[in-house]
C-alpha cells in the first residue's frame, strides 16, 4: 500500500514538470541520446541553410554585376584580367576558363583557330569549370537530403523506446494511474515531435536550395554557351 501511494506521488510530481526541460531530464538514457542527436542535426540543418541563402544571395549579385561589365561593350582582355585571371566567383571562373584557354591556343604559333579543336577545348573547359563550382555549391545540401527522411524514425525510435521504457516502470510500480503513465508517454512523444521540428525544414530547405542551385547552373551554362559562341565568332574573324 506504501510503495503505491509513494509511485502515485512521484508520479503526479513528475506529471507536474512538462516543461523542454524537465521532459528531456526525465527521459531514459537510450532517448535523450536520440533528442541529443536530432538537436545536433537540428542545428547543422539551419546552418547549411543559412549558409547557402547567404551563398546563393552574394554568387547570383556577383554574377549579375559580372553581367553588366560582360555585355557594357569593354575589352575582353581587360575584364579577363581584372576578373578571370583569379575569379572570386562562379561566373567570373567559367569565363576565365574559356578565356584562358582560348587565349593559351591562339598563342600557339600557326594553329587555326577554326578547325584547330579550339572549340572543343573551349566547350570542354567551359562544362568541367560549370561541373567543378557546382559541386563546390552543393556541398553539404545531400545532408538536407539525408536528415529530411530519416529524423522522423530516428524520433520514432526514441518514441518507441521511452514507451517500452514508461511502461516497464508501470509494470514495476504497479500503477496504471494516468499521473504516473503520463510523463513517460510525453516524454517519449516529445522525441518525435524534435524529429519532425528537423525533419520539415531540412526537408522544405533541401527542395528550396536544390532549385535554386538548379537555375543557377542553367545560368552558367547558359553563360558558358554565349561566351563560347563569341569566341568562335572571333576565331573566325582572325582565320
Amino acid at each position: 500500500m506504501d510503495r503505491a501511494v509513494d509511485a502515485a506521488n512521484l508520479g503526479v510530481a513528475a506529471a507536474g514538470d512538462l516543461s523542454v526541460w524537465g521532459m528531456f531530464m526525465n527521459a531514459s538514457f537510450m532517448v535523450k541520446l536520440v533528442m541529443l542527436g536530432l538537436v545536433l542535426c537540428s542545428v547543422m540543418v539551419w546552418a547549411i541553410i543559412f549558409d547557402k541563402i547567404v551563398t546563393l544571395r552574394r554568387i547570383n549579385k556577383q554574377a549579375s554585376a559580372f553581367e553588366d561589365r560582360f555585355w557594357s561593350g569593354g575589352s575582353l582582355d581587360d575584364l579577363y584580367e581584372s576578373d578571370g585571371a583569379k575569379p572570386v566567383h562562379p561566373l567570373a571562373a567559367v569565363f576565365g576558363a574559356a578565356m584562358g584557354e582560348w587565349r593559351r591556343s591562339a598563342r600557339i604559333p600557326g594553329v587555326d583557330l577554326v578547325r584547330g579543336g579550339v572549340k572543343e577545348r573551349v566547350d570542354r573547359a567551359i562544362g568541367i569549370t560549370v561541373t567543378r563550382e557546382m559541386d563546390r555549391l552543393r556541398r553539404w545540401v545531400i545532408f538536407l537530403a539525408t536528415v529530411a527522411p530519416v529524423a522522423p524514425f530516428v524520433g520514432l525510435f526514441g518514441t518507441v523506446w521511452g514507451i517500452m521504457h514508461s511502461f516497464a516502470s508501470i509494470a514495476a510500480m504497479h500503477n496504471t494511474n494516468l499521473s504516473v503513465v503520463a510523463p513517460g508517454i510525453s516524454e517519449a512523444l516529445f522525441a518525435t515531435a524534435i524529429g519532425l521540428l528537423t525533419a520539415v525544414p531540412a526537408y522544405v530547405a533541401y527542395n528550396v536550395i536544390s532549385n535554386s542551385l538548379d537555375l543557377f547552373q542553367d545560368r552558367l551554362e547558359g553563360f558558358g554557351t554565349e561566351f563560347a559562341a563569341i569566341l568562335s565568332r572571333q576565331s573566325e574573324e582572325r582565320a
